[in-house]
């Protein structure tokens, strides 16, 4: 979950190193550093805070360098300390490293190398590493670093230098992402392709046990047992633009608004209107393999989960094939099925979510086909997974995931479509219907953000609320779960997402005249039953902030608040319900005072177990 940057080449590193990490900062925040190789040896800067206390101390005790390294950390082993900041140091600090990701045998390693004379100096299990590579044999840095990984178990994105090496990178991939950056003269490894697109939009992407050895004149790419191995060079399709807040105070902000342009973005040249159906390509499924799916497995993660509940809903309407939906970090350490027929479909904003790729490799070891839904393009998840739908949705910088979640949504409206007309579970009017559907979500999305200034008002009086209850029915269910989590993450007040049906078992304790309670309540099958739910809350005192749909009836009678979204077919709801919950998350931490784009304890791409 931390962010490793490096730089080789003619220019002065420091300040490439600095404005990577500054992009990469929603992996993590709680400390970072720098070091550089200058002819004298291994500079290093680092503190305990965030990357604007960093550039403020390197510009009152600058270093420069053409080849360096850069950390931003999210921490596991160890307190966020300036002693525990990244980069780390052997016993001469004639080397420096950067890691992401956790070496698990990392206790033993120590204990073996402080018995053979080694001095530690922090609480970190990236140490380790250092160390080893110090005690390591071979005539080269790279040579070095193969020969101490093989004596890890663990993770790891990783970037080394040392002096015995100038003008020199070597970085190695195990289970955390990692790609290189092709500049003219000039070489970056980076965690994710945003801290390389200022500078190169060609990339290349290392696998899991790939070693790079970068210099000025170019770089190799080696496996473990130090052989060349052949990598494509693909070419970054994002804007820079995407990456800037613009007149946005901040990300989240910008990216809730984003949301009709990547509805748009997601549904582009994919509905095929006279057939009624939707284009997917990239699935990599014949007719006849859609054809004998009997079982659907989700797997994934917080907000990705909670899409998966809706995709439940909708795969199973649309394509009438039972769907299971798991969390990613459980299904991985139980015995998976062998279900003759099972498709697995693995959900992942950045693609590199840990528990979520173990998880597709415990499926495809049971037998089962796996596709990925990913917004990162080249990520692990699109590689290892046998086809997939993209998102498109554009770089989520903000931690509380908001656009991605839409987005997700939208992809599994396109794969239910796709499934249901090949298994010819929908009829061509059926489809079609839902093609026009699709078709107006961008506009409806954009009326909905219409509200914004009602729910800025309503923010202000729930402010000070030490507790929420979100609940919903149906397809409109995972929405409270995901209005809750939005709530927590970046406001840091407890609440809860519940079936509304379910809160009279237990939940209903809590009701009292301070507690708000959201209903999510549009027009579907279920609403008469979300309305006699409200009921019960009314009778208890409860406040109760309703969003419901257009010509869907006067909730006021019930509700104190009343939010209406644009009408629209129920499967389709969740895209638009979502979006007052955003809003509301975020002008309440707003007004409490809140990092809103880092939240506290949280980092966006979750590649550690």
């Amino acid at each position: 979950m931390c962010g490793v940057v490096g730089y080789v080449g003619p220019r002065d590193a420091v300040p490439v190193l600095l404005d990577g990490l500054t992009r990469l900062e929603y992996r993590g925040y709680d400390s970072a550093g720098v070091a550089v190789l200058n002819g004298r040896g291994v500079e290093t800067r680092k503190l305990a805070g965030r990357i604007a206390a960093l550039r403020g101390r390197v510009a009152q005790d600058p270093i420069h360098g053409t080849c360096g390294i850069g950390h931003t950390r999210w921490a596991t082993h160890g307190a966020p300390t300036e002693r525990n900041a990244h980069p780390h140091a052997d016993c001469t600090a004639a080397l420096a490293l950067v890691h992401n990701g956790i070496i698990e045998n990392a206790d033993l390693l120590r204990a073996q190398l402080e018995r053979a004379g080694h001095r530690f100096a922090t609480e970190t299990d990236t140490e380790t590493l250092a160390h080893l590579i110090e005690a390591a044999a071979g005539d080269t840095l790279e040579e070095r670093v193969i020969a101490a990984l093989a004596r890890v178990e663990g993770t790891y994105g990783l970037a080394v230098i040392s002096d015995a090496d100038p003008q020199k990178i070597v970085v190695a991939r195990r289970g955390s992402p990692l790609l290189i950056g092709v500049g003219g003269g000039e070489y970056l490894v980076a965690s994710d392709a945003s801290a390389v697109l200022a500078h190169t939009r060609s990339v290349v992407y290392l696998d899991d046990g790939d070693v790079a050895v970068l210099t000025p004149e170019g770089y190799r790419v080696l496996d473990g047992d130090a052989r060349p191995q052949e990598r494509n060079v693909d070419d970054l399709d994002w804007d820079l633009e995407t990456l800037a807040l613009g007149s946005h105070p901040h990300f989240m902000l910008k990216e809730i608004f984003e949301q009709p342009e990547v509805v748009r973005q997601t549904l582009r040249g994919r509905l095929m209107g006279a057939d009624g159906t939707a284009r997917l390509n990239g699935l990599n499924l014949a007719a006849g393999q859609c054809a004998r799916i009997r079982r659907i497995v989700i797997v994934a993660c917080g907000t990705s989960w909670h899409a998966g509940l809706v995709g439940r809903s909708i795969l199973e309407e649309l394509t009438g094939i039972p769907v299971e939906v798991e969390y990613a970090s459980e299904f991985r350490y139980r015995r998976p099925l062998r279900v003759q027929g099972t498709l697995t479909v693995a959900i992942s904003q950045s693609g590199e979510t840990a528990d979520t790729l173990e998880a597709i490799r415990a499926a495809r070891a049971a037998g089962s086909m796996v596709v990925g839904l990913v917004n990162v393009v080249g990520s692990s998840i699109a590689r290892e997974a046998d086809g997939g739908i993209y998102l498109h949705a554009g770089p989520e910088i903000g931690v509380a995931s908001t656009k991605a979640f839409t987005s997700q949504i939208v992809a599994l409206l396109l794969l239910g479509l796709h499934l249901g007309r090949r298994r010819e579970q929908l009829d061509v009017k059926e489809g079609q219907r839902l093609v026009a559907a699709l078709r107006a979500l961008p506009d409806l999305v954009a009326r909905t953000l219409e509200l914004d200034p009602q729910v800025r008002e309503l923010a202000t009086r729930y402010a000070d609320a030490r507790n929420a209850l979100y609940l919903g029915r149906g397809v409109n269910f995972p929405v409270a779960l995901e209005g809750a989590l939005k709530l927590k993450e970046i406001s840091y007040i407890h609440a809860e997402g519940y079936p509304a049906a379910e809160m009279k078992h237990g939940p209903i304790a809590l009701i009292d005249e301070d507690m708000p309670v959201v209903f999510i309540a549009p027009k579907d099958h279920v609403y008469t039953k979300v309305v006699s739910n409200m009921q019960e809350v009314r009778a208890r005192g409860g406040r109760i902030i309703a969003i419901t749909s257009e010509g869907n009836g006067d909730l006021r009678h019930l509700a104190d608040h009343q939010l209406r979204v644009p009408a629209c077919p129920p499967l389709l709801s969740p895209v638009l319900t979502v979006i007052p919950l955003q809003l509301l998350a975020y002008h309440i931490a707003v007004l409490r005072g809140c990092d809103v784009d880092r939240p506290r304890n949280l980092a966006k791409s979750v590649t550690v177990e």
